[in-house]
Formats: C-alpha cells, structure tokens, sequence
C-alpha cells in the first residue's frame, strides 16, 4: 500500500445553522500511517478513501456547517475550516489516516439565498445614501439659516445707519449715479438736497 500524501478533492453538502443549504469543495491532503498499514489493509481494504475518507468528510463537513449560520460560514471561514479539520483529523486517525492539509475550496449557496443577501447589501447601500443626504440636507439648511440671519442682521445695521443719518440715502444715490442727467427730471429733483 502506498504511504505517500495524497489528495482527494471531495464536494460535500451540508444546511446550515438558519437551515441554508451549502454546497462546499473540500481538499485534503493525508496518508495512512505507516506502522497501520497492515490493520486498514485487514480491515478496510484498498479503498480506503471511498469507504473512510469520503464519508468522514461529509460527516465532519454536515456536524460543522451544522453550527454556524450561512453569513457565518462567510464571515468567520477559518474558524469554520479548522473546525471541520478538527473533527476530520480525529475521525479519520480512528482509521489510521493521517491528515496533512486541509481545505475548503469553494462555499455556494442556494440561488433565493444569494439574492437574499444582494439585496440585503443593496438595502444597506440605500440606507447609507439617505443617511449621507440627510446629513447633506441638513447642513444645507444650518447654511441658509446662518446666511439669513447674516442677511437680516445687515439690513438692521443699515437700518439703524439710516436712522441715525438721513443723508446716507442721499450719498448711496450719489454713489451709484453714472454722472449723466436724466433727459427728463419731471417734479422732483435727482438730487435730494439741491435747491433748483
């Protein structure tokens, strides 16, 4: 029996702790342990890999899966990983299997799941959004206010200059005349203060 690694790239099935279904590629290097060669022979025979290691592999993959919710599996993958390598490295050293690495190549879920979460991100991107406009309009408004008040503020300055002096209405025409006279003056004169 040959005692080298070998590889066997296994797809196992599994739900998930929110009842998920989950669809998973796992590799895993191993060898028999070359002092039991004799006892897998006697007992198992040349297949041990589709009599142990197979079913080792979806029963470690479903018994893990089992404890975690499908954004989980996602979110804390290692964890999950070293799980499932845990209880496959134990049930496959019953059997006189040694493991030498272990992975998960691919996760999948269901088609209603992964749209499930596409919109959830979505859903979570449009929430953001109104939240930024909402900040956005609200500065806007604390902009118009304080440029109101700026506004108002300045029109009561200029009011109270007016008051205290009449003649600044007179120097504000002035300021603003283009030096010629109007062709027509009619009853009043442009210049407040001159006598005809």
């Amino acid at each position: 029996m040959d005692v080298q690694t070998q590889k066997d790239e296994i797809p196992a099935s599994a739900s998930s702790k929110d009842l998920q279904m989950v669809t998973s590629k796992i590799a895993l290097n191993y060898h028999p342990a070359p002092d039991s060669v004799n006892k897998i022979w006697q007992e198992v025979g040349r297949n041990y890999n589709t009599r142990i290691i197979a079913p080792s592999i979806q029963e470690a993959v479903k018994a893990t899966i089992a404890k975690f919710t499908a954004e989980e599996l996602i979110t804390k993958r290692e964890d999950v990983k070293e799980q499932i390598k845990k209880n496959l490295t134990k049930r496959l050293l019953e059997n006189f299997i040694v493991v030498d690495g272990f992975n998960i190549i691919d996760f999948s879920f269901s088609e209603a799941f992964n749209t499930a979460i596409e919109a959830k991100v979505t859903a979570e991107q449009l929430k953001l959004k109104a939240e930024r406009d909402l900040e956005r309009i609200r500065i806007e408004k604390e902009q118009i206010i304080a440029a109101a008040q700026g506004k108002a503020e300045a029109i009561k300055i200029e009011a109270q200059a007016l008051i205290q002096n009449p003649k600044v209405v007179e120097l504000r025409w002035i300021e603003k005349w283009d030096g010629k006279v109007p062709t027509y003056w009619g009853e009043a004169s442009p210049f407040i203060g001159l006598n005809r």
